[in-house]
């Protein structure tokens, strides 16, 4: 079965040559050399002035949220991976839901102060598929109501925005290195800030609250990166250009075949993607479910992704109702994208949803246009 992602695994031989360093040091967790020098080498890759290594994208967040303060409520987005959510739910933290821009998919920084709560510390925004959010808009209201700003930005590794790091922008920014991400340490995330005293914070909480030896600053928790996994890291990391020429390869040639067919997410102006995924969104979810089992039929298998609309789930309620979000949530698809990937698959791909689309507009009648 053709999977929407399959990890990259890279050069066995570059990943053993990590290994053999374990073995030589004996070193396995803890803030070994590994991890360090992936840490170095991913702050000065992305740009950025803190990187801190986690075992996870979901621990980022919780650590994230804990080291910047945050309580009462935020106001976030309902089309994401469940965690961006349910971390804020797991800290005692209340989501609080506004809607999103139907064209990016992006949280829509119009419907932010709409949402606002008199308890709100903080707006924690996805750039969704890594399609970078309306940052400076979203700051801008940050400042304007004095909150802070956490983006989730476990798809959006590598991307650029106005030149620079999509991570440059927010107090702090995730990042999950989960082996279904196009960088990936098997498990794995980071936390990324600019600010100095937040980066200290976040080092003491992933480590128990243990600042020396034989002292103990407040509580922590084990959010540390091990050395295998840190190895893995680093060897993807040698490919790393690679992996996102390919990536935009097929991205390209996607978007060439399914534009004016289907809905894709419109690009952020002045920024640059990954092709981490490719959704498209079908007419309604009677399609998407059709074209599924199509797709499924012939060895591929697409995801639905990001399903369920956040809003509906049952633990965060009451929430207002998210009329694009859950409009979206029910006509995406993301399709097969990873390097190694053939033409054939993608060409077989696209002509199935291509004669979905004209079973539905036997007139070429764009889906964009006509729902």
């Amino acid at each position: 079965m053709i999977n929407v992602t399959k990890a990259y695994l890279g050069d066995i031989d570059k990943f053993k040559a990590y290994v053999d360093r374990i073995y030589a040091s004996h070193w396995l967790t803890n803030h070994g050399p590994l991890c360090c020098e992936l840490e170095e080498r991913l702050k000065d890759y992305l740009g950025v002035r803190h990187l801190i290594l986690t075992n996870n994208g979901t621990l980022a967040l919780q650590v994230a949220y804990r080291a910047l303060g945050l309580s009462g409520s935020a106001v976030t987005t309902p089309f994401s991976f469940v965690a961006t959510s349910s971390s804020l739910h797991w800290e005692g933290i209340r989501p609080v839901f506004a809607d999103i821009d139907p064209h990016t998919w992006n949280l829509d920084p119009e419907q932010i102060p709409g949402s606002l709560q008199a308890d709100t510390s903080a707006i924690v925004a996805t750039h969704v598929f890594g399609n970078p959010c309306a940052v400076e808009r979203i700051e801008a209201i940050a400042r304007q109501y004095r909150l802070k700003v956490v983006y989730d930005g476990a798809h959006a590794f590598a991307v650029k925005h106005a030149g620079q790091s999509v991570y440059h922008w927010g107090d702090a920014s995730t990042l999950s290195f989960h082996a279904t991400k196009l960088f990936h340490t098997i498990e794995g995330g980071a936390i990324v800030t600019n600010d100095d005293e937040v980066a200290a914070r976040v080092r003491k909480l992933c480590n128990f609250g243990i600042t020396d030896v034989d002292k103990i600053e407040g509580l922590g928790t084990n959010a540390k990166l091990n050395e295998f996994c840190a190895a893995m890291g680093l060897s993807v990391l040698d490919d790393i250009d690679n992996i996102l020429e390919r990536r935009a390869e097929m991205g390209h040639y996607y978007r060439q075949r399914l534009s004016g067919y289907l809905d894709l997410q419109r690009q952020a102006d002045d920024s640059q993607v990954n092709y981490s995924y490719f959704p498209v969104a079908l007419q309604n979810e009677t399609q998407v479910l059709a074209m599924r089992t199509e797709l499924q039929a012939g060895g591929i298998n697409p995801r639905r992704y990001f399903y369920p609309s956040l809003d509906t789930l049952e633990y965060l309620q009451p929430q207002a109702v998210q009329y694009q979000s859950r409009s979206l949530s029910e006509r995406v698809l993301c399709l097969p994208i990873y390097p190694g990937l053939a033409r054939a698959t993608q060409d077989q791909v696209i002509d199935t949803l291509l004669r979905g689309h004209e079973l539905s507009y036997p007139q070429s009648v764009s889906w964009a246009t006509a729902v």
